[in-house]
């Protein structure tokens, strides 16, 4: 955890012309709609002078928070309001958690349907109803997205449930807190893909021509003298905010969702 004003070298210059296809693209925003996180997900990106490496990454994420651009533009959903608001000053100290990230292909999800969890046609397999928090398990894919204790749990393990694809498969899958879920699986697989495509950089080895992963992904929390303000003053599973750097461009771009009911 970084607090106080140690990570003054970095400066960062949002980019307010940056647009992302998965909120602009209509079939897209029909499926965030009917999953209750149209109007509550965003996408921005800012630019950053100098040279990152992943160690600092408790000085960048502080100086980003404290940046005058981020602070002004930013963007957070207010729990009072609905509202959007920027972020404002006042942050003290940050925690950023460095997530994996190594999936070139949708691979990882093949098992779905070998494990019967999703069938040859598609189809997510129903069982009986359960609820665990704010979600009601109803099929066999929040079963093993949620469920420790299902029979089919260990079927993705520890390292493949913190890997930012994986991550991002489930805040798709369980959505708002009117969701209303689909009955294949597909639209999930497909709208995770293109986010993820669109999210991060890639650079081909010009010897072994192979590609790699050059972005890096922390998920953050941010907080001010009252406590816990980024991404909400309210945890909660389905609220999130990560920062994916481009050491290449220099870009860092926030995605960010608040769970609740439909902003349209």
């Amino acid at each position: 955890m970084a607090q106080g004003d140690g990570g003054a070298q970095f400066t960062f210059h949002h980019l307010p012309n940056r647009d992302f296809n998965f909120l602009e693209n209509r079939d897209t925003r029909e499926l965030l709609t009917k999953w209750s996180m149209n109007g509550r997900i965003t996408a921005q990106t800012f630019r950053y002078d100098q040279y990152f490496q992943a160690y600092q990454k408790e000085d960048f994420v502080l100086a980003f928070f404290q940046d005058p651009s981020v602070t002004l533009h930013l963007k957070l959903l207010s729990g009072s309001s609905g509202q959007w608001t920027p972020l404002g000053t006042g942050i003290k100290k940050v925690e950023a958690k460095e997530i994996p990230c190594n999936h070139l292909s949708m691979s990882l999800f093949d098992r779905l349907q070998k494990e019967n969890i999703v069938k040859e046609s598609g189809y997510i397999s129903k069982c009986l109803d359960e609820y665990v928090d704010d979600f009601v398990v109803s099929d066999e894919l929040r079963k093993v997205l949620l469920l420790e204790d299902s029979e089919k749990y260990e079927i993705f393990s520890p390292s493949d449930r913190q890997e930012f694809l994986f991550l991002l498969f489930k805040h798709l899958c369980l959505g708002g807190s009117v969701c209303q879920f689909e009955d294949t699986v597909d639209p999930y697989l497909q709208i995770t893909k293109s986010i993820y495509k669109e999210l991060l950089s890639v650079q081909k080895d010009p010897e072994t021509n192979q590609i790699t992963i050059i972005s890096s992904i922390f998920k953050v929390l941010a907080y001010d003298e009252n406590g816990l303000c980024y991404p909400s003053t309210r945890p909660h599973e389905q609220t999130f905010a990560y920062l994916i750097v481009d050491p290449l461009k220099r870009h860092v771009t926030a995605l960010y969702h608040c769970f609740g009911g439909g902003i349209f």
